[in-house]
């Protein structure tokens, strides 16, 4: 296909806001482009080059980005960075100018064609790379039709959002085949394993959803999304729901999956829930080799920092300090890390994720031939009672833990949080109020400060939760922050600003903030009650939010779903 046709789409993306009307667009879309560049068509609409696990970045910012569009165009860069003053959107800066500049420039490129010019400039590295890119995105610019070149001028700065997700693309996957969503499930259970949303576009077009659905099976240096727990208060209800059960103490940790690989091109990776590679904040992973005689392993942990002078678990904040890079050698040294180890999805080539839990505890039993204070197989107690559960939860927050998590003994491992295979029971009372859970939320926008706040630069925030991919409203913050939380509260919005409301966003006319910011700060919130609102979009409100912390180990996709807030409101 070419570019200048996929441009066009994504215009037409871009203009429409019915969800079901994007689905149908893209299932065109997947439909017409080539076989050979479904996958590259795929990351292109998601604004990215590869799937969302790889490390290859741009590295390209605002700034350079301005220089790139006046290269292109033959301008003076304080004249571009004028006009984007002005518009608010580099895209539209680069569409504008280049309608003025081309004079038979253009040429007939493809899909293909853009795609490899772009990851030619995304690998660039070392001396002179900056310059490198420049140059490369520049001629690329001067290679395009305007339109395209509000597109491709997006990518690189990961500005191109058109307000759908992976989930999205999976939806018209199924509608291209089926004529509606009703296989998106299969495929989101593909997906789920292997989280390549390109890859299984392309291989949905070579032999349909069934086949390219089945069998599906952990790889290692692929991440595999987590399976995560539902909530339920009651024992009693577990036991009805779950027969006999397992039950974990419940950590407050960094959820971590470590893929490891003997040999000559071995490897130790570290996944976070949202597809992160992580393994630079870890160097003790480096351990692991010297613990285990496997060839090839995917576990399931928690990382948790140790606070030696104290010698107990450290909270989730202080093990999260390891976030910083340049800081990473300090921070091992005041916060040792443990990786409590609770599943073992693959063993030496062989596929755990369909073996029951006792089967996959049994196998995980004989993964360490050594003790070692860096990895430990968390404690579990097999037991039918209810009061066996009541007893350990009671045990594990006296013991300073969360709480515990409660597992089914005959259950598969399956991403998402689906069916009464692991059930979470927190007893979070003294720290977050009188819900049972607490709720992550995706930050959408803040209001100026006043008084006081008027210094932090930030008075109140709005929070939402997903909706498909649509993020609706369901509070503003405004008391029960620190100091210290106000001023880390601005320091990190100031930093993801938007210039207009980002499409996904869905907020009545009475909520919207000063501010706009891109959906990429994710936080934990409790609350005293979930009650009805006719304001938020949610269609709930939270009564008396307060921040509990930063969630940096989560992306918006990750984020608490509308359906999860109601089986909380009945749970």
């Amino acid at each position: 296909m070419k570019f200048k046709t996929f441009a066009e789409y994504l215009d037409e993306l871009e203009e429409t806001s019915s969800r079901i009307e994007i689905t149908k667009i893209l299932a065109r879309l997947i439909s017409e482009v080539d076989l050979d560049e479904t996958d590259k068509a795929i990351y292109m609409l998601l604004g990215r080059l590869v799937p969302q696990y790889d490390e290859l970045v741009f590295n390209i910012a605002e700034k350079l980005m301005i220089q790139v569009i006046a290269d292109s165009c033959s301008k003076d860069a304080n004249e571009v960075r004028q006009e984007y003053k002005n518009i608010g959107d580099l895209g539209d800066v680069a569409e504008k100018f280049s309608k003025g500049s081309r004079s038979g420039t253009e040429k007939d490129l493809d899909i293909a064609d853009v795609y490899g010019m772009l990851y030619k400039v995304a690998e660039e590295d070392g001396e002179g790379s900056v310059e490198k890119k420049v140059k490369g995105l520049s001629e690329l610019l001067q290679n395009l039709d305007p339109l395209s070149a509000r597109f491709v001028a997006r990518i690189p700065i990961g500005k191109l959002r058109l307000g759908f997700s992976d989930k999205t693309v999976l939806d018209a996957l199924s509608w291209m085949e089926a004529g509606d969503k009703s296989r998106s499930r299969e495929l989101e259970k593909a997906y789920f394993v292997t989280p390549d949303v390109g890859s299984l576009a392309k291989k949905v077009k070579e032999v349909g959803i069934k086949n390219a659905s089945k069998k599906v099976r952990p790889q290692i240096g692929i991440p595999i999304l987590p399976m995560l727990p539902q909530r339920l208060k009651s024992p009693k209800e577990m036991i009805a729901k779950m027969g006999t059960v397992a039950i974990e103490p419940k950590l407050d940790g960094l959820r971590i999956l470590i893929h490891f690989k003997r040999g000559k091109n071995g490897f130790v990776k570290a996944y976070t829930r949202n597809l992160n590679e992580t393994s630079w904040m870890f160097p003790e992973l480096d351990k692991l080799s010297e613990v285990t005689n496997a060839k090839e392993l995917i576990l399931d942990t928690e990382a948790v920092g140790v606070e030696e002078d104290r010698k107990k678990l450290a909270n989730f904040q202080t093990t999260m300090s390891r976030r910083r890079k340049h800081r990473i050698e300090e921070s091992a040294k005041s916060v040792p890390i443990s990786f409590y180890v609770f599943d073992v999805l693959l063993f030496d080539g062989e596929n755990m994720m369909d073996k029951t839990y006792l089967q996959r505890r049994e196998k995980l039993e004989s993964v360490f031939n050594k003790k070692h204070n860096v990895f430990n197989v968390v404690d579990n107690e097999v037991t039918d009672k209810p009061g066996v559960i009541e007893e350990q939860e009671k045990e594990k927050v006296s013991e300073g833990l969360e709480g515990i998590i409660v597992k089914k003994v005959d259950s598969k491992y399956v991403p998402g949080r689906t069916g009464w295979r692991w059930v979470k029971m927190k007893e979070a009372e003294e720290q977050v109020g009188k819900l049972s859970d607490t709720i992550d939320c995706v930050v959408m926008g803040y209001t100026r400060g006043k008084g006081k706040r008027a210094s932090f630069g930030l008075g109140q925030f709005l929070a939402g939760v997903r909706d498909g991919d649509s993020i609706k409203t369901i509070t503003k913050v405004g008391t029960g922050l620190t100091d210290k939380q106000f001023k880390e509260m601005a320091k990190r919005l100031k930093g993801i600003v938007a210039r207009k409301k980002p499409k996904n966003y869905e907020v009545h006319k009475d909520l919207e903030p000063d501010f706009w910011v891109d959906p990429e700060l994710v936080v934990e919130l409790a609350a005293d009650e979930i009650t009805k609102s006719p304001n938020h979009t949610a269609g709930f409100a939270l009564r008396f939010p307060r921040l509990i912390r930063f969630r940096d180990d989560k992306s918006k996709d990750q984020a608490t779903t509308l359906a999860e807030v109601k089986q909380i409101l009945i749970s």
